[in-house]
């Protein structure tokens, strides 16, 4: 059986995925025919149901949820690593709705946060994650959210902390920040579902035994070639929560989906969202 797989070119995800994409592991008879792609352009493949399986921001989610159950293994939540609203010069965070913010995607989920925390801030423009940094520097934009690698570079390219959303959201409901989410389409059997998170689980369990294995496909695929920081972006977003949701990961993912919903950030979502409850 073939299914199609699309996940981030982002070191978490290519480390979480080298060893079943590479038949590393045992993928019981399931061969994956993968894409990389930036995570707002996987979102919108999201929208049209285009692969599979994939990743995506949870913020999207609250739109695709339709066609699409989250599996219990490979996302991003944690403690400490959300996303960073940045700038060149110091803003006084009341003054963010009169300022024109530079997001990396209308559906990722640092987008939501924002959303979240300055509803009233609604002058935005979408850039490459990636080129935020450059955007601010340029006076582009006043202010920019950060994610994936450019957590670790802003300061040494002369850019200041306005907050840090991630510990916005912790302080706001004491629960890991929900970043980003492995899907799988509705329409499997339920048994191929629950093997294909077997072996994500599997693949993931494989690279944190052998951190070796993955470096080559990490590397190739990484923004941020400097190896230390590639180190600790896997660090930082591969954790407890990467190998199983669990109840803490559930709840805080519904905690996010409730408090959304209530601000009018996004619609209601069916009642049944993950594959294993």
């Amino acid at each position: 059986m073939r299914l199609t797989l699309g996940f981030s070119p982002c070191p978490n995800d290519t480390f979480i995925f080298d060893a079943m994409v590479h038949g590393r592991i045992d993928t019981e008879g399931i061969e994956f025919d993968y894409f990389l792609a930036d995570v707002e352009e996987l979102n919108r493949r999201a929208m049209t149901a285009e692969a599979d399986i994939t990743k995506i921001s949870f913020h999207v989610y609250a739109y695709v949820a339709g066609n699409y159950l989250i599996l219990d293994s490979g996302s991003a939540l944690g403690h400490r690593n959300g996303p960073l609203l940045i700038s060149k010069h110091p803003i006084r965070p009341h003054d963010l709705k009169e300022k024109k913010i530079a997001i990396p995607g209308k559906f990722t989920t640092a987008n939501l946060l924002f959303s979240i925390a300055w509803p009233e801030a609604i002058n935005k423009k979408e850039y490459l994650f990636s080129d935020i940094e450059k955007v601010l520097l340029e006076e582009e934009a006043d202010a920019g959210i950060i994610i994936h690698e450019t957590r670790f570079t802003y300061e040494k390219k002369g850019l200041v902390k306005i907050a840090d959303l991630g510990e916005y959201w912790e302080n706001l409901t004491g629960m890991p920040i929900p970043l980003g989410a492995i899907i799988i389409k509705r329409d499997i059997p339920g048994d191929i579902a629950l093997k294909v998170n077997r072996i994500l689980k599997r693949s993931l369990e494989f690279a944190m035994k052998d951190k070796s294995a993955s470096s080559d496909f990490v590397s190739a695929n990484a923004r941020e070639m400097d190896s230390a920081i590639v180190n600790k972006h896997i660090q930082l977003y591969v954790n407890e929560y990467s190998l199983s949701l669990g109840t803490g990961g559930r709840e805080a993912i519904n905690g996010l989906f409730r408090i959304a919903n209530e601000k009018g950030v996004i619609p209601p979502l069916p009642q049944r969202i993950f594959l294993i409850q």
